[in-house]
């Protein structure tokens, strides 16, 4: 079970690949040339060809046909509310930064680490301490969440020092969990995703009561706080 597992963990990164690939909206994928493929693209560019589900669904079913004998393992990727809130957050990440390359880098190495961990957790790949260190990552974690949500809902309660001392924590942990199995690729994905996030400018913009792209972040805590609601975060 261990080499199947690892199997699959060397699977994902190719998959992910071979999605982004293909993908028709991807002017450099195969799919591009297709002109069945640009009208639908160009018919959906107003709302973001990027879908985090979609690129879920499409591995998923990859993972799927790669290794039919072990259907149990590839069920960890991305639910329909887990989905909308990638969605939000790549469009709150690519209008905040104005760079659509950068909020498609942010959302797909978060899948693809949450794909990861979910294949070593249902391999029971993690040793007793890691999985505590797991349990006290999804604690801290809520606590961030609830952090943002009171930040976002009450004007003048933000304080950087406090929430980046939280990312910091959280960082931290997940690092410790996944840095026995997987590679200095997937450490340096993870630092991507927190280091995007904790960078002081961000957090001191986001926070605002005048922040420029605050409707989009309005969906994204309405997100979170849902996915807290729920027990899907």
């Amino acid at each position: 079970m261990f080499c199947c597992a690892l199997d699959f963990l060397d699977l994902v990164d190719d998959i992910f690949e071979t999605v982004a690939r293909n993908d028709p909206c991807n002017s450099q994928g195969a799919g591009a040339s297709n002109r069945a493929s640009r009208e639908v693209c160009a018919r959906g560019l107003m709302a973001d060809a990027f879908r985090a589900r979609d690129i879920g669904l499409r591995a998923q079913k990859k993972l799927l046909s790669r290794m039919t004998s072990h259907k149990g393992m590839v069920k960890v990727l991305i639910d329909d509310n887990s989905g909308q809130l990638l969605d939000n957050l790549y469009r709150f990440v690519k209008h905040h930064t104005g760079s659509k390359k950068d909020a498609e880098k942010i959302v797909k190495n978060i899948i693809k680490l949450s794909v990861k961990a979910g294949i070593l957790s249902r391999n029971e790949q993690f040793s007793q301490d890691e999985i505590q260190l797991g349990n006290d990552f999804v604690r801290k974690f809520h606590t961030l969440a609830k952090t943002v949500i009171s930040f976002h809902e009450v004007d003048f309660t933000y304080d950087r020092g406090f929430i980046s001392k939280q990312i910091s924590e959280c960082h931290d942990l997940f690092a410790k969990i996944i840095s026995r199995h997987l590679s200095e690729k997937s450490l340096s994905r993870l630092d991507n995703v927190f280091g995007f996030f904790s960078d002081p400018n961000f957090l001191d913009q986001v926070f605002q009561p005048k922040y420029p792209h605050r409707e989009l972040f309005d969906k994204l805590v309405n997100d979170l706080k849902k996915a807290l609601d729920e027990g899907d975060l």
